[in-house]
């Protein structure tokens, strides 16, 4: 089979993948472009079953590069909404508190969203009642105006036309098996030869960087995520209600999120996996996989990465429908949580994870 030349090739057409090949087409209009998608078509994993939340960038610690990318990223990709017409909400976002001791941790919130440059405003519990009346705090919340929303398909759907447009090829069921210093094989037998190589595999990140000599300190772990919507409140929620993180951890903790057409769902869960893209008990198990991630979480469980039992009690437990609905019951009186009937379709969170720690 002949072997295809490109200045740039790029192996994955989550929002990552297609935003950089868009990219590189929009400054650098005389290069060629080339992605390669394992799937039959784009976004079929994280990127096409995310939240769609576009969050302010509050979280993260002053002065990390993950604060600034969110930042800029929230700004960036509000305004590539507008200019290719695709839905967005900017119905922005109260976090809330369920107990006394957690306001310290609001007030750092506010702190460290100052530092990086977040708008967002401390209020008493008239002045939430005003913004989201369905939500419920212990003596204040945080309210983060530029949190928003949008469609995860249709924003990578608008990546993938502009790029098209701009010249960009895809190449799709192309999973990359072989990988060099400047040419790569698939499992079809297709080969590519490039001048930059970009790695914007998701799931499969750490695997294709090792085939190149790097991160082999890392590994990914799966987490599984699970949102139920409740038909019957459409309509119904103005604002993101989300807890007070729990610092020790990496996840949000269980929210009421907004979608653009005014659904309202409730989760996720965060369920280690045992497979990168094991969306059922069956589906997408991998025994490979399997012994593989097993193997990494003795040292997941022992190091000092963060909290695990706390993780282990907290997540768990969500795997339980009921259980999670009591969860999200203590962020509001005036939700009936029996609403949630209908799960939304699972999507997998990449946890980049450091061995040598």
């Amino acid at each position: 089979m002949a072997e295809s030349t490109f200045d740039f090739v790029i192996a994955g057409s989550g929002v990552v993948g297609l935003a950089l090949a868009r990219e590189i087409k929009l400054q650098n209009p005389s290069v060629s472009v080339a992605v390669l998608e394992k799937e039959s078509r784009i976004a079929s994993h994280a990127s096409g079953r995310n939240s769609g939340v576009l969050h302010a960038g509050f979280y993260y610690s002053p002065d990390s590069l993950k604060a600034k990318l969110t930042v800029d990223g929230n700004r960036s990709l509000k305004d590539f909404c507008r200019e290719n017409d695709v839905p967005l909400d900017v119905c922005g976002k109260v976090v809330v508190a369920q107990s006394a001791d957690q306001i310290p941790l609001l007030h750092e919130l506010k702190r460290r969203g100052d530092a990086n440059g977040v708008t967002l405003e401390i209020v008493n519990e008239d002045e939430l009642a005003k913004l989201e009346p369905l939500a419920t705090t212990v003596e204040i919340a945080l309210w983060s105006p530029n949190t928003a929303v949008s469609s995860p398909e249709l924003v990578a759907k608008a990546l993938f036309e502009s790029a098209q447009k701009l010249g960009v090829q895809f190449v799709f069921n192309s999973e990359v098996s072989e990988l060099e210093s400047s040419s790569l094989k698939c499992r079809d037998g297709r080969k590519f030869s490039f001048r930059h190589f970009v790695n914007a595999s998701g799931l499969y990140s750490d695997r294709l960087a090792h085939m190149q000599g790097f991160g082999k300190k890392y590994s990914m772990l799966p987490f599984i995520g699970l949102y139920h919507y409740a038909p019957s409140l459409k309509g119904s929620l103005s604002r993101h209600i989300y807890p007070t993180p729990d610092p020790r951890n990496p996840f949000l903790g269980v929210h009421f999120t907004r979608t653009v057409n005014g659904d309202v769902k409730v989760g996720p869960t965060a369920i280690p996996l045992l497979s990168r893209e094991q969306y059922g008990a069956f589906e997408g198990f991998v025994p490979r996989e399997f012994f593989e991630i097993l193997s990494n979480y003795p040292k997941f469980i022992t190091g000092g990465h963060h909290d695990v039992w706390s993780l282990v009690k907290t997540e768990l437990p969500k795997l339980s429908r009921r259980y999670l609905l009591s969860e999200a019951k203590k962020l509001t009186s005036k939700i009936d949580v029996r609403a949630f009937t209908v799960t939304g379709k699972p999507g997998i969170r990449a946890q980049l994870f450091d061995r040598s720690q």
